[in-house]
């Protein structure tokens, strides 16, 4: 039963680190464990289908703020976290948008995974920001690449074509979904991570 398992557990732990991802990450799949994992990916797939036109310079570019959740699972359960989260979200968007949907897990995982392995290895608000910092680098690169890569499969496009967009419209469009995710990540992981921790 719950309440005797946390009455017998010490409370320094929880005083140590309010947001620990050790018991979580380590140790048995518990019930608790695939509750809080499946209530993030609903959130996450919830979110995408939520498209917002951004950038009004091509507002056929969408928006979607899935990737918060992502990254918010990661800082508070770890990078294992993120890539279920990052890859179970986009699976109801497979059928209908395959290339999309390829585009989207890459990038989702770009920017999650290292930004919770940054957050694991220093775990303060420095290292958040940091980690934020360096997956939304990686996210940009790999959103970029699969532009020029993926984009030319599926629109009647070429790869020249595409890589005339990237300065004007894919570069900034990117930039600015991703400043939105850190910032929006930034300001709300802690108090979700200690809620989901309790």
């Amino acid at each position: 039963m719950s309440m005797p398992s946390h009455g017998s557990q010490s409370s320094a732990p929880h005083n140590r680190d309010s947001h620990s991802t050790s018991d979580i990450e380590e140790g048995r799949w518990s019930t608790r464990r695939i509750a809080i994992y499946a209530l993030f990916v609903s959130l996450a797939i919830v979110a995408s289908f939520i498209e917002l036109p951004v950038f009004p310079a091509a507002p056929y570019l969408k928006y979607d703020p899935s990737g918060i959740v992502s990254l918010i699972s990661g800082f508070a359960f770890g990078p294992m976290a993120a890539v279920i989260v990052s890859v179970l979200s986009w699976v109801p968007h497979l059928f209908t948008d395959p290339y999309g949907t390829l585009m989207a897990v890459a990038v989702a995982l770009s920017l999650s995974v290292p930004a919770s392995l940054v957050y694991k290895r220093v775990h303060t608000r420095k290292g958040a920001l940091l980690g934020i910092i360096v997956g939304s680098v990686c996210a940009l690169a790999v959103a970029l690449l699969g532009n020029l890569i993926i984009t030319p499969l599926y629109a009647n496009m070429s790869v020249a074509q595409v890589a005339t967009m990237i300065l004007p419209i894919l570069l900034p469009f990117n930039l600015l979904k991703l400043a939105i995710h850190g910032i929006v990540t930034f300001l709300i992981y802690k108090p979700i991570s200690m809620l989901v921790h309790r």
